[in-house]
This record gives structure tokens, C-alpha cells and sequence, in this order.
């Protein structure tokens, strides 16, 4: 059984942007920068979002939601 997707750690770009009701335009300008501390890069190009410290880290900027 597959966990829900409220319930994992770590989350694809894709689930991060509807799990937290993102800008998908302003999402995917946002993880171009260096240094966040929410992003995991592997296997070349893919990201992994660490979902806890990726919703601190909205708390601090939420001009990326959907308005």
C-alpha cells in the first residue's frame, strides 16, 4: 500500500505543488536557485522536496501559493 501523500518525507515537484496549493510558474523559479535547504537533487536533473522543511520555509515566504 502506497503512503498517503500527506504522510511522506520526502515529496516529487510535481506532488510538493499540489500538496501545498503552489504557483506552479513561480515554484519551478524558485527551485532554479542554489542553496535551498528544502531541495534534494539526484540522478542528474530529478528533485526530491523535503516536505517539513519546505513548509517552514513557505511560513517565511508565501507569496509562492495560489491566490
Amino acid at each position: 500500500m502506497k503512503p498517503q501523500l500527506q504522510d511522506k518525507d520526502v515529496v516529487t515537484v510535481e506532488e510538493a505543488i499540489n500538496l501545498f496549493s503552489l504557483s506552479r510558474r513561480k515554484f519551478y523559479a524558485l527551485i532554479k536557485e542554489d542553496g535551498l535547504d528544502f531541495l534534494v537533487r539526484y540522478y542528474g536533473n530529478r528533485k526530491l522536496i523535503i516536505r517539513e522543511a519546505f513548509a517552514k520555509y513557505l511560513m517565511m515566504h508565501p507569496e509562492l501559493r495560489k491566490r
